[in-house]
């Protein structure tokens, strides 16, 4: 199974891996907004600093997820 199969099959069959993603996604949402103004204010810099952050965060522990999931259809 591929990385993006077994991605799309934790969407949908595992709940915390589900809101990390659905909570990453609304981190690139809200960077998008923010990267769409001309000219960001410091609170924005600050914000966004803080976003990428988080969302690295937020990949990490999906990325721990699909990893525990690989490792137990191996073993299984």
């Amino acid at each position: 199974m591929s990385h993006d199969d077994l991605k799309a099959e934790l969407i949908e069959t595992d709940d915390e891996f589900r809101s990390l993603y659905q909570e990453h996604q609304g981190c690139e949402k809200r960077l998008h907004e923010i990267n769409l103004k001309t000219m960001l204010s410091e609170e924005d810099e600050i914000e966004e600093k803080k976003i990428k952050l988080h969302k690295l965060t937020l990949k990490d522990k999906m990325e721990h997820l699909l990893r525990l999931h690989r490792e137990s259809r191996v073993s299984a």
